[in-house]
C-alpha cells in the first residue's frame, strides 16, 4: 500500500519552506510547551524559516566570496595599530558605504593588518546581505589581460561587476601587466557609483602613476575612486616583524638607525585640486 501523503508536508515542501518542514514536530511541540496563540506559534515558524534561510545564504555568499582566511574584527588587535580608529571601523563594519557605491583605500605597511580589515569588513558586508568578492591585483589584473586576449573582456567584467563588493587585495606589491592601467580603469568604470570597492596597497596614491606604469590613466582611476571614499592610512610596525623582534630574531634598531621595517608612513595625496572633489587628504575621514 502507498503511504498516504501529508498535504502539509506537501505544501511545506512546494512553498520552498524547508526550515519550517523539516523541524514542523519539534517546532509545534515547542510552541505547545510555552502555550502559545496560533498567531505567536505562526510567528515562530516564520523566524525559523528565516534563520534557515539566511544562515544558508551566508554560507554560500562565503564561499563564494574566496576569502583566503577566516579574520574578523573582534580578532584585530586596534591596540597594537594605534592609527586606526576603531569607531570609524566600527562605522564601515554597519555596510552603509557599500549600499552607496562608494569606496575604501586601506594603504600603509606591509603587515599591519589591512588584509584582516579587508576580510572582516567583507564578511560584516555579508552578514548585512550584501556579496562579496576577494580577489589579489595581481591575479584580477592577470585574469582581465587573459579574458582580453581571449576577446572575453565584456564578459569578464560583467563578472566582476555583479558583487556589491569588490575587495582588491595588495595593489603595488607585485609588478602589474604592460596594460593593467587600461584593464583597471575599464573595471572602475563599470563599478563607478554602483558597486563598491575596497583596495589594499603599500603604496600611497600619490604613487600609483608608477604602480601602473601610467600616470594619466593612473590619475583617471583615482579620480573615480577617490570620488566617494573613505581613506586610511595605517602607520605603524608589521605584526610578522614586532613577533620575531620579541624573540629576538631581528635586531630592534637603535636611534641612529632609522625607522625600524616596514613603519614607513604612507599618506594621499594632499596637494592640488585632482583628487579633492569630495576626498578629505587627512586619510581618515570619508566623503560621499
Amino acid at each position: 500500500m502507498e503511504a498516504t501523503t501529508d498535504p502539509l508536508d506537501a505544501m511545506l515542501a512546494r512553498l520552498q519552506l524547508s526550515g519550517i518542514r523539516d523541524q514542523l514536530d519539534s517546532l509545534l511541540d515547542e510552541a505547545a510547551r510555552a502555550n502559545l496563540s496560533a498567531r505567536e506559534t505562526l510567528i515562530l515558524l516564520c523566524e525559523r524559516e528565516i534563520a534557515r534561510k539566511d544562515h544558508r545564504r551566508i554560507e554560500m555568499a562565503l564561499k563564494l566570496a574566496h576569502f583566503p582566511a577566516v579574520k574578523e574584527l573582534a580578532g584585530f588587535d586596534f591596540e597594537a595599530q594605534p592609527s586606526i580608529d576603531p569607531k570609524q571601523i566600527r562605522d564601515l563594519a554597519a555596510s552603509r558605504w557599500i549600499a552607496n557605491g562608494e569606496n575604501v583605500l586601506l594603504l600603509g605597511p606591509p603587515g599591519v593588518g589591512k588584509t584582516h580589515l579587508s576580510i572582516a569588513l567583507g564578511r560584516e558586508a555579508i552578514l548585512a546581505g550584501y556579496t562579496a568578492q576577494f580577489i589579489t591585483a595581481t591575479t584580477l589584473v592577470a585574469g582581465l589581460a587573459k579574458a582580453h586576449g581571449e576577446r572575453r573582456l565584456d564578459e569578464k567584467l560583467l563578472a566582476l561587476s555583479k558583487p556589491k563588493l569588490l575587495i582588491v587585495d595588495e595593489l603595488g606589491y607585485l609588478p602589474l601587466e604592460p596594460d593593467a592601467a587600461h584593464l583597471f580603469f575599464q573595471l572602475v568604470i563599470r563599478r563607478y557609483e554602483t558597486g563598491a570597492m575596497l583596495i589594499t596597497s603599500n603604496r600611497s596614491v600619490a604613487e600609483w602613476g608608477t604602480v601602473f606604469a601610467d600616470p594619466v590613466v593612473a590619475t583617471a582611476i583615482l579620480d573615480r575612486l577617490l570620488h566617494h571614499s573613505h581613506v586610511l592610512t595605517i602607520r605603524g610596525d608589521s605584526y610578522r616583524l614586532r613577533a620575531k623582534r620579541k624573540s629576538g630574531l631581528i635586531k630592534t634598531p637603535s636611534a641612529g638607525d632609522g625607522p625600524p621595517v616596514g613603519s614607513a608612513s604612507l599618506r594621499p595625496v594632499t596637494g592640488g585640486n585632482t583628487f579633492n572633489r569630495d576626498h578629505n587628504p587627512d586619510g581618515g575621514g570619508s566623503s560621499s
